[in-house]
């Protein structure tokens, strides 16, 4: 059943004029007032007819791509490249078919994500992409799952980019990188030159990007009948990576290799292992993954796993503007390249 304005006035104890002003913020309401007013509104999920610009269709020209944190070139060059292919690909201004690409930063809030596809959903947003992994609470998930549920149901197109596809719903296009594979081949790469005290560098515990990308690690250590070394977690960037290591090495002094859960981190890595006085390759062997732009001008440059970010978002683009075939089934998974560069190498003695 649709939620009324009525409806929420009477959640919120309020007249249907106060719950107008609150929503258009064209006339001073008390704080108490409008908070309530704003809860009655998440509660019961109410849409606004949105702006007079969209009032005749079914979607308004809005497109929203979520990342998790634009100054990291893992999102930045997906939503750059979403962005390019949203303005390129419409049927000009004579058709009628120009999007305005709006990039939210969630800043890895869980619960900034879900506001902002709240929001996308009141405005009728044609599209809606969201880049990168997603957190592994089942409550948020189920919220998520609510959500995009409710945006496909009024035509607005879903799709996951660099993202698993999203338990209970089915109707996004999903791009997801394979990251298990990726990150075996690594191992793999490490293990073959000799390595077999190996550190692990991991992101976020409660990511699903973490957990593919160690379980990809952990599947090739087993199948060499290698022990797994210690595993440290921590953000996704340089710092988390410099502070990492010093834990890796008082918990095994003697590695010989470290695997650092992107290229950012294994900045982080090799800034510890030179201050310690430790030589890349000669003395510990590094390998990142995700292969950002510079991760070839690291002296000396990175082992990697490549994966077509530029490529993921523009097809990502288009499919949101509808210009490119969905992957049958829905799903798209996006094959890694191992990357072998020279801050890998055999291990001494």
């Amino acid at each position: 059943m649709t939620v009324t304005l009525a409806d929420v006035a009477a959640r919120a104890r309020v007249s249907p004029a106060t719950v107008s002003r609150v929503l258009n913020g064209n006339y001073p309401v008390a704080a108490t007032t409008r908070e309530r007013v704003l809860r009655a509104v998440d509660e019961l999920d109410y849409v606004p007819n949105g702006p007079a610009s969209s009032l005749a269709a079914a979607t308004s020209d809005l497109v929203g791509i979520l990342v998790n944190d634009i100054a990291d070139p893992f999102f930045g060059i997906m939503a750059g490249a979403a962005q390019h292919a949203i303005g390129e690909g419409g049927p000009g201004r004579t058709g009628g078919g120009e999007k305005l690409a709006v990039v939210c930063n969630t800043g890895g809030s869980p619960e900034r994500e879900l506001t902002y596809l709240t929001l996308l959903q009141r405005q009728r947003a044609a599209a809606v992409i969201l880049t990168g992994g997603s957190l592994e609470d089942p409550e948020h998930l189920a919220a998520t799952a609510a959500k995009l549920a409710r945006l496909t149901d009024a035509g607005t197109r879903v799709v996951l980019c660099g993202r698993p596809p999203v338990p209970g719903e089915a109707s996004a296009a999903t791009l997801a990188f394979d990251n298990r594979a990726g990150a075996r081949r690594l191992t793999e790469h490490l293990l073959s030159l000799g390595h077999r005290r190996i550190g692990y560098v991991a992101g976020p515990a409660d990511r699903t990007t973490t957990r593919h990308r160690l379980e990809g690690h952990r599947e090739a250590l087993a199948a060499a009948g290698v022990p797994e070394g210690p595993t440290v977690h921590g953000r996704y960037d340089r710092p988390s990576g410099y502070d990492a290591t010093a834990e890796l090495l008082r918990l095994d002094p003697g590695l010989t290799a470290v695997v650092a859960a992107n290229d950012t981190v294994a900045l982080g890595v090799c800034a510890a292992l030179r201050d310690r006085g430790l030589s890349i390759p000669d003395d510990v062997s590094v390998a990142g993954f995700d292969d950002l732009p510079f991760s070839v001008d690291v002296v000396p440059a990175l082992t990697t796993v490549r994966l077509p970010l530029y490529e993921a978002g523009s097809r990502a683009g288009r499919l949101a503007l509808g210009t490119d075939q969905a992957p049958p089934g829905g799903l798209a998974l996006i094959p890694a390249e191992l990357v072998v560069r020279g801050s890998t190498g055999r291990p001494r003695g």
